[in-house]
């Protein structure tokens, strides 16, 4: 694994624990602890905590700060009350997938916008031309965990100054709060298909921080743990299961978060005329046999093209052969038979639902 590239705040004490790191886009990622299994499923059954600091943030801020998220996100973030958060994906002229992230509505002239990538910056600042906000990247100066799994609740409030078990899905504390006495923010979002929060800090804070949290039981995980936690929870990532300026919001069944009745988001023209019949949609695929597929593996039937297996993975839950596939709409219905290329043969493979752990997504609600 590459040792190339920009630390976070919590890479001494993760250091400490024998880390391994992996780069990403210029930043170096906690890979796994030793048993990514074994982080994976301590997530799963009780609570686990992951640095994911490279996240790109920004800060808006000025008159137009909600406008500006609203004319760039495909949900609706005028309608965000403070102290709330709404996910979406965001567009080119041509209705094509540039990134995804989430919106923080701090005060009406306040958010902070999460995505993945330095380059969503030119992005924003092209589609904004003429709005009166202010766009400041402000990732190193806000660190950030992810505390996942059926037990965060009760560890962080055992922590927490505010009262985190009156706290809402996609909420978040606006102001300042402490944990284990670090200045904090806190908000109940995560990336692992489980109840759980997010903790931002001040860099001089995060050791500190991080070994509140792992004293008290958050075992630490890194991407490994993350891929298959998300495969089985049916969270996409940008250049895997979508690519910019190729994939559109529908190929990843992204539907629920596209609101085409209000707003005037970029690239709404063109999704308004693909949401009529969406070409391809987004299945969880169960691969007979213990072979886990290549990434990007042809999915076909009876020798037709039928799609690509995009995030497959050897689910630690489910205990089968998983994977994201997107597929072109009429072989997307569940029960359908399908074939998967594997090495120099196919394994064949049946859709089932999105995703195939909790689907009615009760888990992270609770």
């Amino acid at each position: 694994m590459s040792t190339e590239g920009v630390r976070t705040a919590f890479d001494a004490v993760e250091r400490e624990l024998g880390c391994e790191f992996m780069e990403w886009e210029g930043w170096l990622w906690p890979n796994h602890f030793g048993d990514a299994g074994a982080e994976h499923r301590a997530v799963r059954q009780d609570v686990g905590v992951w640095d994911e600091s490279p996240l790109r943030k920004w800060e808006f801020r000025g008159p137009d700060a909600l406008r500006a998220a609203d004319r760039i996100f495909t949900n609706d973030m005028l309608g965000l009350t403070p102290g709330q958060v709404r996910y979406a994906p965001f567009c080119d002229d041509d209705g094509k997938m540039v990134g995804d992230g989430t919106v923080f509505k701090v005060g009406d002239e306040h958010a902070w916008v999460i995505t993945a990538l330095d380059s969503d910056l030119a992005h924003f600042e092209q589609v904004l031309a003429g709005f009166d906000v202010a766009v400041e990247p402000i990732t190193p100066a806000l660190p950030h965990v992810q505390l996942q799994g059926p037990g965060s609740r009760d560890l962080l409030a055992s922590l927490c100054d505010a009262d985190v078990r009156t706290l809402g899905y996609f909420r978040f504390f606006p102001e300042e709060v402490r944990v284990a006495g670090v200045p904090a923010w806190v908000s109940r979002t995560g990336y692992s298909g489980e109840l759980g929060y997010e903790i931002f800090c001040r860099p001089d804070d995060a050791g500190e921080l991080w070994s509140a949290l792992t004293s008290e039981g958050a075992v630490p995980y890194g991407l490994a743990a993350v891929e298959t936690l998300r495969i089985e929870s049916g969270l996409i990532f940008i250049g895997y299961d979508y690519f910019q300026h190729e994939t559109d919001p529908f190929d990843v069944s992204l539907d629920k978060v596209i609101r085409l009745d209000t707003g005037d988001f970029h690239g709404k023209k063109a999704l308004a005329e693909t949401a009529k019949h969406p070409p391809r949609r987004m299945v969880t695929l169960a691969v007979d046999g213990d072979e886990v597929p290549e990434y990007g593996a042809a999915v076909s039937k009876d020798g037709e093209p039928a799609g690509t297996l995009t995030s497959p993975c050897e689910s630690p839950t489910v205990g089968t052969v998983i994977g994201l596939a997107v597929l072109e709409t009429r072989f997307a219905e569940p029960g359908t038979r399908l074939d998967v290329a594997v090495g120099d043969g196919s394994a064949a493979a049946t859709v089932e639902a999105l995703p195939i752990y909790d689907p009615d997504k009760r888990r992270p609600r609770s």
